[in-house]
């Protein structure tokens, strides 16, 4: 059975993009080379409410590639994939090409 989770209020569900261990003529990197920690978005939350009542979404987008804080999350495992949780403020910014 496949499970899908959507995330409440303002949080974001991330998935770490993970740097290569070898460039593509075969040569091995140090972990250090590539600190950047960035993530894909795999699902958002609807947003919250604010004071009067009335409805922020969220900025973000399913797909989009964000430059995440070096701690916080909630990480998860679901089938056999790590996961991590962030509130939209958490997040640092969005990575374009």
């Amino acid at each position: 059975m496949a499970k899908r989770l959507i995330p409440t209020f303002n949080r974001i569900l991330v998935e770490k993009i993970t740097a290569p261990a070898k460039t593509t003529a075969g040569i091995l990197l140090p972990e250090s080379s590539s600190k950047l920690n960035s993530g894909k978005v795999i699902a958002v939350g609807p947003g919250t409410h604010c004071s009067d009542g009335k409805l922020i979404p969220v900025s973000l987008k399913e797909g989009d590639t964000v430059l995440l804080p070096e701690y916080g999350g909630s990480e998860f495992k679901l089938q056999e994939k790590t996961f991590h949780l962030y509130r939209e403020d958490d997040i640092l910014g969005t990575l374009h090409d």
